[in-house]
């Protein structure tokens, strides 16, 4: 009988985690339906709204205005599709907001992939990006975790972002010497899974799972730099973003 995987004491589970400092958030999304729950979502969290706008200048504008009081938010949750065109003004802002402020965590929510400018962005510097839509957010603790996680340097994408991503690129980068089971690990770490959430969805142990990262980082020639920088550029090897 197949030993069902244990967790390991450095992945808690989620009844025990301690719970994530409060957040300062920037909202930039047309409906104002949507941008008034998600604001009265992050207020019951105990997170601070600290601008809340209807498109991608006014969210320019608003962290630039931020910015020069001292008091540049923790991380932005931007819709891709805004006023005036309703097209991707909301990653074009995305981009600005990267190449200006590199450490302000990003999180585009919304119902379309396009992938242009989202390989841009994770081309850049993927730490602090995520990219979820709306339609497969079920369930609210999983939004504010992964917004939780893009605050604290993370990458998180939805499985249907990165399938896009993929079909979008045509690099290879050393992927081929991956066995089919690294490269299974690899699909979900660019989901912004844990080794222990992996663990859990492949039904491996949490050993099991750190061998075949291990495996990965080898096979793609990445060099000794820090676990969470070597995961950050090992997805962008898969989707093709990377150097």
């Amino acid at each position: 009988m197949t030993e069902p995987p244990r967790q390991s004491p450095a992945e808690p589970s989620r009844s025990t985690a301690q719970q994530p400092p409060p957040l300062r958030v920037a909202l930039a999304e047309d409906s104002a339906v949507l941008r008034d729950g998600l604001a009265a979502l992050l207020n019951r969290r105990g997170h601070e709204v600290v601008a809340a706008v209807a498109d991608g200048d006014a969210l320019l504008a608003e962290i630039t205005r931020l910015a020069a009081d001292g008091a540049l938010p923790d991380v932005v949750i931007a819709d891709i599709r805004m006023p005036p065109t309703h097209t991707d003004e909301g990653l074009r802002a995305a981009l600005t907001l990267r190449e200006d402020h590199p450490g302000l965590g990003v999180l585009l929510f919304s119902q379309y992939v396009e992938t242009r400018y989202a390989s841009r962005l994770l081309a850049g510097n993927a730490q602090g990006m995520g990219y979820l839509l709306k339609d497969r957010v079920a369930d609210v603790r999983d939004f504010m975790d992964a917004l939780a996680r893009v605050a604290s340097g993370q990458t998180v994408l939805d499985p249907d972002v990165v399938t896009q991503l993929l079909g979008a690129s045509q690099a290879d980068d050393g992927l081929s010497r991956l066995t089919a089971r690294e490269r299974e690990v690899l699909g979900l770490m660019a989901e912004g899974r844990s080794n222990g959430a992996i663990a859990e969805r492949l039904y491996l142990s949490y050993g099991a799972v750190e061998k075949n990262v291990a495996a990965i980082f080898t096979k793609l020639d990445l060099s000794q730099d820090g676990a969470d920088h070597r995961r950050v550029r090992a997805v962008l090897r898969y989707l093709g973003a990377g150097d």
